[in-house]
């Protein structure tokens, strides 16, 4: 169904998810609106009701959403019913934040290993955490049945981990490293390169 459905409207669910959670732990009311959530997140209401729509009827008008109905739907459209455990290659700078950030958790992920090759590393702890062998990762993440990974690894070395973390059966990537990576149909990859995404910006400076 998602492979139907354009992939700038699957991006747009999890922010619709984070803010409808926002109101829900505010706890001031029980329903809202596209156009108070569009107002909310420079969304326009006409597009938040197109998005929804591609899943079905989760409002009526008049009375709008049900904010805890609609966060049930959200979450299980997104597959957020259950923890997923991720794989974290790299244990430098980034990789220490990643492992100490608190906000997986609570939205439905936990980070259950993280992999370097550097001998000094291996070992060290990283939050609740060990860092591993990169020469263990095929065989844990075989044992966790991960699926999900986070590569924040140097890029001369980014395609052959990802070529690994594929063949040992990560099916979605996370990766912070400036490089465009191969992989095969079924797999997706996401990227976040903060110098992009200022480079986006200062066209509009």
């Amino acid at each position: 169904m998602a492979h139907e459905i354009p992939d700038i409207v699957i991006g747009r669910l999890p922010i619709y998810l984070r803010e409808l959670t926002r109101l829900a732990e505010d706890g001031d009311k029980v329903t809202t609106s596209s156009y108070e959530l569009g107002k909310r997140l420079g969304i326009s209401s006409a597009q938040i009701r197109k998005d929804l729509s591609h899943f079905g009827e989760f409002g009526k008008q008049g009375t709008g959403y049900h904010i805890g109905y609609l966060i049930e739907q959200l979450s299980e459209i997104l597959h957020l019913t259950y923890e997923w455990g991720i794989a974290l290659v790299g244990a430098g700078y980034l990789g220490h934040a990643l492992a100490h950030y608190a906000g997986f958790q609570h939205r439905g992920f936990r980070i259950l290993c993280v992999f370097d090759s550097d001998p000094t590393k291996i070992g060290e702890r990283m939050a609740e955490l060990t860092v591993q062998d990169i020469n263990e990762m095929e065989a844990t993440i075989q044992r966790l049945q991960i699926q999900l990974a986070i590569l924040a690894v140097p890029v001369n070395v980014a395609q052959a981990i990802t070529d690994r973390l594929v063949q040992a059966g990560v099916k979605a990537l996370l990766s912070y490293v400036p490089l465009h990576l191969n992989v095969p149909a079924g797999v997706e990859v996401s990227y976040s390169d903060p110098v992009v995404q200022l480079q986006r910006m200062t066209y509009y400076l």
